[in-house]
């Protein structure tokens, strides 16, 4: 292991080090009626969370909804699935690559896969790898279980240190380059992930990171903290309560 690393760092691509600093849980996960569910370290007082995605999916904006209409009414039902498809096999392995990269820093040992998707995915990973991991300083986890008890969990990819502070991590595929004001989402969730942990480790994680690489192979990375991290910790908050307050409207006309 120790030759695995010394040669990463002499051609410049490893300046992380692995700190388990938290003990992460187990989860298992479940579908119901289309929406995930987690159970946490087989605890039946922490089961039935709902997921992150989930949440965001069901209280997604009419606008956001009508916008997704319009794509798949203009390319087509079976084009659109395919598309949707491709993407959630390919962001599936380009994960797996960055998450068995990060794990080989600290046991030596690699995978590989040479399926297409494989192929494609390994060269957007190593994108990510290139230009969005110099500036990562430290992993306590990969692939986390994050759980607010009582009220939803979901997996991170990181948790750790980015550019000197206490962030959430998350790896993105896209079919083509995004522009910051399309991926609101994705910061309503690292907000959620940062609420969780700084609930159950008594943290104070205000940065999330994304990094993100088109099947193109461009890079592009988003970074936001601060007062603009607070005010996705105010809108998540608001998205769980209103999902909620749904699921609770939904059990209470069932009755």
């Amino acid at each position: 292991m120790k030759k695995w690393q010394e040669l990463l760092e002499r051609i410049g691509i490893m300046k992380t080090r692995w700190n388990e600093r938290y003990k992460y849980p187990r989860s298992s996960r479940s579908l119901v009626m289309g929406q995930r569910y987690y159970e946490i370290d087989n605890n039946p007082f922490l089961s039935k969370l709902p997921s992150v995605t989930t949440i965001i999916a069901q209280t997604q904006s009419e606008e956001k909804k009508a916008s997704l209409a319009r794509w798949r009414q203009n390319v087509g039902e079976k084009e659109a699935d395919s598309i949707m498809n491709d993407a959630s096999k390919r962001g599936t392995a380009m994960h797996s690559y960055l998450e068995h990269y990060l794990i080989s820093l600290k046991t030596g040992l690699k995978r590989e896969d040479l399926t297409d998707i494989g192929v494609q995915a390994k060269k957007m990973a190593m994108e990510i790898i290139k230009y969005g991991f110099e500036d990562l300083n430290e992993i306590w986890g990969c692939e986390a279980t994050m759980y607010y008890p009582g009220k939803y969990a979901g997996t991170t990819d990181v948790c750790g240190r980015y550019m000197g502070e206490d962030s959430i991590i998350d790896f993105k595929q896209t079919n083509k380059p995004k522009r910051e004001e399309w991926i609101d989402d994705y910061f309503v969730q690292l907000a959620a992930y940062a609420i969780a942990h700084n609930k159950v480790y008594d943290t104070k994680i205000n940065q999330g990171v994304i990094l993100m690489c088109s099947k193109d192979g461009m890079y592009q990375r988003f970074t936001v903290s601060g007062q603009r991290f607070m005010d996705f910790k105010d809108k998540w908050q608001r998205r769980l309560e209103e999902y909620h307050g749904n699921k609770h409207n939904e059990n209470s006309t069932d009755q």
